[in-house]
């Protein structure tokens, strides 16, 4: 079974197009209903209240909101316009929503009515209020598998050469079973584990093999592969390792710990967060 209802986060940032062709291009290849979702982030009137303005003198709170909505609106017009003309071009079913509300959470809450949310992956360099980044509380909080587009780099069709993350966790078993339609498609599938553990609990004799096993009942053909990370985190070895093999999507579980103990051991989750150089779909 694949993806029937994939959502978009769009904005009004550059990236915004570069989503859209991903999100596009899997919608074609699934036949999946496509949701463009753009979320207005306004302050509530309140937020002016008690300080000193002197253009509140003149005009109410609730009319600088909506200038400002005015304007939110206005910028995220290209984006509902190459969203429709996408799916017209396609021929693909779909629908746009445009939803006040703060970022993340709104993103969050319409996640969950989608087998598949492509989102992009925050931008440090970008302060604009044109961009909406989304942060990491979407990705604690959806339920649904997030595929993750970089800041940087242009990309359309995904899933040929797919580097499945593996460390015998929970999280990296519920990201497996939410790629299984882009893994049955993908050319090639490697499965590493990065540090494998040995005994009760462990990755095996054979790092991976039995996760490779498993796969290939689905009919998904995948090799087994193993590296040690020597002074490096296990993030950045899991994104060099995809380098070296011409990966281009990288599938993994995300927050194996607690959020702070991720802080403190350098977590992969975190790595791929702010380093990724490759589409990332997690799950949680």
């Amino acid at each position: 079974m694949g993806y029937k209802d994939i959502l978009v986060h769009l904005d009004a940032s550059p990236r915004s197009a570069v989503r859209l062709r991903v999100a596009v291009s899997l919608a074609r290849r699934f036949g999946a209903h496509l949701t463009g979702l753009a979320v207005v982030d306004l302050p509530p009137p309140d937020v002016f209240y008690g300080f000193p303005s002197a253009f509140l003198d003149v005009q109410r709170a609730e009319d600088v909101i909506e200038q400002m909505r005015a304007v939110r609106l206005a910028e995220i017009a290209p984006a509902e316009a190459a969203f429709r003309a996408a799916l017209a071009a396609e021929g693909l079913e779909g629908e746009w929503r445009c939803i006040e509300g703060v970022v993340d959470e709104t993103v969050a809450l319409h996640t969950r009515y989608a087998d598949l949310v492509v989102i992009g992956q925050p931008d440090p360099n970008e302060t604009s209020s044109k961009a909406s980044a989304v942060s990491a509380k979407t990705l604690m909080t959806s339920g649904r598998p997030l595929l993750v587009i970089p800041f940087a780099g242009d990309y359309g069709e995904i899933g040929q050469n797919v580097l499945v993350g593996w460390n015998g966790g929970g999280e990296a078993a519920r990201a497996v079973n939410d790629a299984m339609p882009l893994l049955r498609a993908a050319a090639k599938v490697t499965v590493l584990a990065i540090n494998p553990r040995h005994g009760i609990g462990g990755d095996g004799d054979v790092p991976a093999a039995d996760i490779a096993l498993h796969l290939a009942r689905h009919g998904v053909k995948a090799e087994a592969a193993h590296t040690i990370a020597n002074g490096i985190s296990e993030g950045d070895a899991l994104l060099s390792y995809a380098a070296d093999v011409g990966t281009d999507l990288l599938v993994c579980g995300m927050y194996g710990h607690s959020p702070l103990r991720e802080r403190a051991f350098g977590g992969v989750t975190r790595s791929l967060l702010t380093e990724m150089t490759v589409p990332v779909l997690m799950a949680h």
